[in-house]
């Protein structure tokens, strides 16, 4: 009797904690004023796996971070010449609180993975007093041993080293970090961002940072897609290389750039915020240039805010360069909006990713853009990983952020934004690359498929 008594309160106790611990995520939800779609995915996970959702919820749920004990609202500062608006793009960025454009910037677009091996050996051959390199994939293979080989001998030369690592894009060398003995010995310092052998409470392991900043003497700049791998780059071409693109810049475009990663390395190592040199005075070029970072540092979501205000406006073309396409139902309907406008809309992607989650949850979002007569550019060749937009003749987009929810809503990101003629005509040369070597169908699903695809709806605001 004694047991069964004790078996009832023990199992009922159990079920009431339970309870409690559903209302107070249920609350949580509610003062963050999280989306409907992202709600209503959280409450059918709930349903399915009540007590492992509450728990993933806390985990990874999270979006923007409280500023108490954890990073602090990026405020990047403008040293250049104040340059009148751009366009409708840059004055919802202002608005949000993000610089506006510079000017006097040199502007390189480099798309070839040689040539962009090439000229970061080169920039870290060259550096001077200070190389500062973050990235989200730093793999262990043959090409991140000759970066590591030419980090190490700037050290010893006694050059300001500094790695910045996110630990989950690169968990392999997290857990394995004898590779970075050598930098490290010569005086470089390697650091991971949001470590992964914390407390949940401690971390927010969903919050990753996927910006790619590769500064050099804090004058010269090379950013974009490109993680540091073999799959991305190389001293020779592999028939197996992604496509894949970057840029290299100097002006004052560079110094924005070199305050983000000021920030990213004070938070992942709690040293003192250091402020970035300023750039002496001098026209490197006639480029114009807004940087713009986002994620939980950036109150707002600006940079979605700015996509989705530029494919209203658009009036010929919008054109969208993604290796992965969850879009949020505001990006989607924008999307569908121009088209019916008239709108020249292209969504350019590799017919096959390197990810199976990621093809079974945008392709439900493709075949609705499909459905609304929205070219699908499916390119044929190698894995596509590049990110970039072009708006019309008047704006185009690079940098790291990925048209999904992780990637709009959830990493921290950057992109620039050019406003110069020339690099949009080189952008467009770029992407009709990819566009001849495409194709535009797509079988119809088997409705197993299909059910499969629509059900990866509700996971896809976690994803």
């Amino acid at each position: 009797m004694e047991n069964s008594l004790f078996d009832f309160i023990y199992i009922h106790g159990i079920l009431i904690v339970g309870e409690i611990f559903i209302v107070v995520t249920l609350l949580h939800m509610l003062y963050q004023r999280r989306t409907p779609t992202s709600m209503i995915s959280w409450l059918l996970f709930m349903v399915a796996l009540p007590y492992l959702a509450i728990v993933l919820y806390f985990l990874i749920g999270t979006r923007k971070q409280p500023t108490k004990n954890n990073k602090s609202p990026l405020q990047l500062k403008s040293c250049g010449t104040r340059v009148d608006e751009a366009n409708n793009i840059d004055g919802i960025l202002r608005a949000n609180g993000i610089a506006g454009v510079s000017s006097h910037n040199s502007f390189q677009l480099i798309n070839n993975s040689v040539e962009a091996f090439e000229v970061l050996i080169n920039e870290i051959k060259s550096a001077k007093k200070s190389i500062s390199i973050s990235t989200y994939v730093f793999s262990s293979d043959s090409v991140t041993k000759i970066i590591l080989q030419a980090l190490t001998q700037k050290a010893l030369e006694g050059v300001e080293v500094r790695l910045l690592i996110d630990s989950l894009g690169s968990y392999k060398l997290y857990f394995l970090q004898h590779t970075l003995k050598p930098l490290r010995q010569a005086g470089g310092q390697v650091h991971f961002f949001m470590p992964l052998l914390r407390l949940p409470y401690q971390n927010y392991i969903n919050l990753r940072n996927h910006r790619k900043i590769y500064l050099f003497d804090e004058k010269v700049l090379l950013s974009g897609g490109m993680n540091l791998a073999q799959e991305y780059m190389g001293p020779i071409k592999r028939t197996d290389q992604w496509e894949d693109l970057i840029f290299k810049t100097e002006g004052d475009a560079t110094y924005q750039y070199a305050q983000i990663f000021e920030d990213d390395w004070s938070y992942a190592t709690r040293e003192e915020l250091r402020s970035a040199t300023v750039p002496a005075s001098k026209v490197h070029g006639n480029a114009y240039i807004q940087v713009v970072p986002s994620g939980p540092d950036i109150k707002s979501d600006a940079l979605l805010e700015a996509i989705i205000s530029g494919i209203y406006s658009v009036k010929e073309r919008i054109w969208i360069v993604t290796p992965y396409f969850v879009p949020d139902e505001n990006l989607s309907q924008a999307l569908k909006i121009a088209k019916h406008k008239g709108v020249d809309v292209k969504l350019i992607t590799p017919k096959t990713s390197n990810h199976l989650i990621a093809d079974l949850s945008r392709s439900s979002y493709m075949r609705e853009l499909q459905e609304n007569k929205i070219d699908l550019v499916l390119y044929k060749g190698n894995m596509l990983h590049a990110k970039a937009i072009l708006f019309d003749d008047t704006a185009a987009m690079i940098g790291s952020v990925n048209i999904d929810n992780r990637s709009l809503l959830l990493n921290y990101e950057v992109v620039s934004l050019a406003y110069s003629e020339e690099i949009i005509k080189g952008m467009e040369k770029w992407m009709q690359g990819f566009i001849k070597n495409s194709d535009s169908h797509w079988s119809e699903p088997s409705k197993g498929r299909r059910i499969l695809e629509n059900f990866m709806r509700i996971l896809a605001p976690q994803l």
